[in-house]
């Protein structure tokens, strides 16, 4: 049931915001001159899979873990897409296409081995990642490997149709920052 929800809000999102999609593409192409980032990220089974966002950050910034990225690599348009999470946006695709889920545990990286492992031991990966869920709206980002697992191990063993709606909801509103980039000096 929640795969029919992830498809038809994914889809009905590509279709509704099509001008937004195309209005930032067209500002992110005057920021970076580069738009959209493709990331490998660990998916369903610790299957790779290629994340799709809007840039928020310089081209030349080392692929880390966002609370390990330096603050002074995301652009101006970057932190407005960020705050009002429309870098998120193209992971609709994501979704419509079965690599993602609207709500799941967020695709790490696969050089983040800790928090791999801490997800592997808690069956983590047996379901899509997402775009949110209750580690994001809660504030818990990557930078607590074991608590993150934990939570998304509770948010699994409990996700309902109602938490679903919930969490989308809630992220949508702007509860919980998520991963967020810890300002340095």
């Amino acid at each position: 049931m929640i795969r029919f929800f992830d498809v038809v809000f994914s889809l009905l999102g590509l279709l509704v915001g099509a001008p937004v999609l195309v209005l930032l593409t067209l500002v992110g192409l005057f920021d970076t001159g580069s738009p959209i980032f493709r990331q490998v990220r660990v998916g369903r089974h610790q299957q790779p899979f290629t994340l799709l966002k809007f840039r928020t950050m310089a081209i030349d910034t080392a692929s880390v873990a966002t609370h390990l990225a330096s603050s002074a690599s995301v652009t101006r348009f970057g932190h407005f897409l960020r705050k009002t999470k429309l870098d998120e946006l193209p992971q609709l695709w994501n979704v419509l296409k079965g690599d993602m889920s609207l709500v799941g545990p967020r695709p790490g990286l696969f050089n983040q081995t800790e928090l791999t492992t801490e997800r592997a031991e808690r069956h983590v990966f047996d379901v899509r990642p997402g775009i949110t869920g209750l580690a994001q709206v809660s504030g818990i980002d990557m930078s607590t490997p074991a608590l993150l697992a934990e939570i998304d191990k509770k948010m699994i063993e409990t996700l309902t149709l109602a938490y679903y709606f919930k969490y989308i909801v809630m992220t949508v509103v702007g509860q919980g920052a998520g991963d967020r980039i810890v300002r340095k000096g």
